[in-house]
């Protein structure tokens, strides 16, 4: 196995070839509770609440996410965070290749000895690339999947990132806190709908897949965790770029229970302005963000009126090139 230290390697093949362990014919083995806690022993890990790690210790929710993911047997799927390798011997076993991106060294450089024991005739078509996810800007092969169990606290700017720098990303199927996965997949006038619903509706279509509870995981977390799955789409058609689009939204959300002549006040230059744009974008200037889907956000974006109070303005809060999550 080459090495996975910080600052050299960043990516790796296993390409050792060992016989199957598996009967001809019989369902390929996963992982128990007993399997997830002697492979972190093996390497003295210890679940992290900073890493966000929450391993999967139960085979038939592997096969639930996998099967949720609808993969084809051609395909490639990028899955982030594999941590020891639960999911990722089910996606080995339904696509024809996995990107695994990992940040956690020590995790980076067990997995593709646990794959190449686990699934030796399979071990070649695993990649493990050691870094993290929100900064990863190249992979070995262009991946048309992302499956994932996601570190909760930091699963939307994750999912934002990796659909911004990879468009040959085409669907998927994350696993996240399920209030998140409700704020991924809710439609305008939600409750829950915000930023993250406006921002990934930029990308694709999401939808919630799927709720999964709290014993299928070492350590088990204090809430339920929700599946998401997604379909990209066109972006809206529009002038505007998507950073100008974003702009509006974090602004238009930053003071959710105004009125979106006052919480566009300060992007737009004034509430005079504010109005304006939003007149001439067709939106209602008393009408609150929370209403409003991304084509109509796109459109407030083209009708901004440049002036010396705002010209100056950065376009969003985020970097062009990182889509924030606010």
């Amino acid at each position: 196995m080459l090495p996975l230290a910080p600052g050299t390697a960043r990516w790796c093949r296993y390409d050792d070839t060992v016989t199957t362990h598996q009967a001809a014919g019989q369902p390929a083995p996963l992982f128990g509770a007993a399997d997830v806690r002697r492979l972190a022993a093996e390497v003295d890990i210890r679940p992290t609440k900073s890493l966000g790690q929450n391993f999967v210790i139960d085979g038939n929710t592997i096969r639930r996410i996998v099967a949720s993911a609808n993969l084809a047997p051609d395909e490639t799927v990028l899955e982030v965070g594999p941590g020891l390798g639960s999911l990722t011997l089910g996606l080995l076993d339904a696509a024809e290749r996995v990107i695994a991106v990992e940040i956690d060294p020590v995790l980076a450089g067990k997995l593709p000895g646990t794959i190449a024991q686990w699934r030796p005739e399979r071990a070649a078509a695993l990649d493990v690339v050691l870094e993290d996810a929100l900064r990863v800007t190249s992979l070995p092969h262009e991946p048309t999947a992302l499956v994932a169990n996601l570190p909760y606290n930091v699963a939307v700017p994750v999912v934002l990132n990796l659909l911004a720098r990879f468009p040959s990303l085409r669907h998927g199927l994350v696993m996240v806190q399920d209030e998140v996965a409700d704020r991924l997949a809710a439609p305008p006038g939600s409750k829950v709908y915000g930023v993250p619903s406006v921002k990934a509706a930029w990308y694709s279509n999401m939808a919630k897949a799927g709720v999964i509870g709290m014993n299928v995981f070492w350590p088990a977390p204090k809430i339920a965790s929700g599946l998401v799955r997604f379909t990209r789409r066109d972006p809206p058609v529009t002038t505007a770029t998507r950073e100008q689009v974003f702009a509006v939204i974090d602004a238009a959300f930053a003071q959710r229970r105004k009125t979106l002549r006052a919480a566009l006040a300060g992007w737009a230059g004034s509430p005079v302005l504010a109005e304006q744009a939003l007149r001439a974008a067709g939106v209602d200037p008393t009408a609150r963000g929370e209403v409003l889907d991304i084509t109509a956000f796109a459109r407030i974006a083209e009708a901004r009126v440049e002036t010396p109070s705002n010209a100056s303005a950065p376009a969003s809060p985020t970097a062009p090139d990182a889509p924030g999550a606010a």
